[in-house]
């Protein structure tokens, strides 16, 4: 399928569900194949910027900073990047209710991480952010190479957002993040296999792997508010190299079936990567 037929499928998947946008870039080790449609647009982040704070803490743990093992104490009470007024995340509104119940406990780096990440726990989420710190993670996108992925603050803070300060990516940005794991280009070993399999431990799936074939492995991440609808990944499927995938979509709040047209679009990639593969 050449790239204006996949545009156009992409195309037609995102018009039929409601999206009222789509970006999606593509790189694959197997055939070489790029794809970007309007992959330098930016989106809100959602929760896939979450990809970055993890990045900045194994970063940390190469550098020697601290250890996964290290503990951090579990509190829900954070200042707002645009007034320093306090606010906390809320239980109810929390994908993962686990790290409330952890509350005036210290837990490891790496239990945070994996909260964070597989269960997408804002609390974990901006534990992590305050101990890394706004800029430490934003460095560390630089000193990696990744342009089009925006930290800025953390997770539920609402005086930021309403004064327009967001956490921000664009389709080409996640995928030069999550290359840097299929190419070992900037953690060490260990810290590249700890992000793989806490990616690949991610237990919302019904985005990217949905469509594909049973036997497709997902390392990735969702994002999701009430006007965005995002994953972004890396895909392997067998006897064959893996594939860096990332859509992003805004809609309408409350549209129905936009799980189902990203996975859809994720089928659409996939398949002419597989042409004429009868193993």
């Amino acid at each position: 399928m050449s790239d204006g037929a996949l545009e156009k499928q992409i195309t037609q998947i995102a018009r039929d569900t409601g999206f009222s946008a789509v970006a999606v870039s593509l790189h694959d080790y197997e055939t070489r194949a790029a794809f970007s449609l309007d992959g330098g647009r930016y989106f809100y982040a959602a929760s896939t910027i979450k990809v970055a704070v993890l990045l900045a803490l194994l970063h940390g743990v190469d550098k020697g900073r601290w250890k996964v093992s290290s503990r951090l104490h579990v509190r829900n009470r954070f200042h707002s990047i645009a007034d320093g007024s306090v606010f906390r995340v809320s239980a109810s509104r929390d994908a993962d209710g686990e790290i409330h119940k952890r509350l005036g406990r210290a837990r490891p780096l790496d239990e945070l991480a994996r909260a964070m990440i597989v269960r997408s726990s804002n609390l974990a989420t901006n534990l992590l952010v305050d101990f890394l710190g706004v800029e430490l993670i934003r460095s560390t996108l630089e000193a990696a190479g990744v342009k089009g992925v925006e930290m800025r603050r953390g997770v539920e803070d609402e005086r930021a957002h309403e004064r327009g300060i967001n956490n921000e990516v664009s389709a080409d940005g996640l995928v030069q993040m999550f290359r840097l794991l299929c190419e070992g280009r900037f953690l060490s070993a260990e810290s590249t296999a700890a992000m793989m399999e806490i990616l690949e431990a991610q237990e919302l799936n019904s985005m990217i792997p949905a469509a594909l074939p049973a036997d497709a492995r997902v390392a990735h991440k969702t994002g999701e508010i009430s006007t965005v609808c995002h994953d972004a990944g890396i895909v392997y499927l067998p006897k064959r190299k893996p594939y860096v995938l990332a859509i992003l979509t805004e809609c309408e709040p409350g549209l129905s079936g936009r799980n189902k047209g990203v996975a859809a679009i994720s089928r659409a990639v996939m398949e002419p990567l597989t042409e004429g593969r009868n193993d």
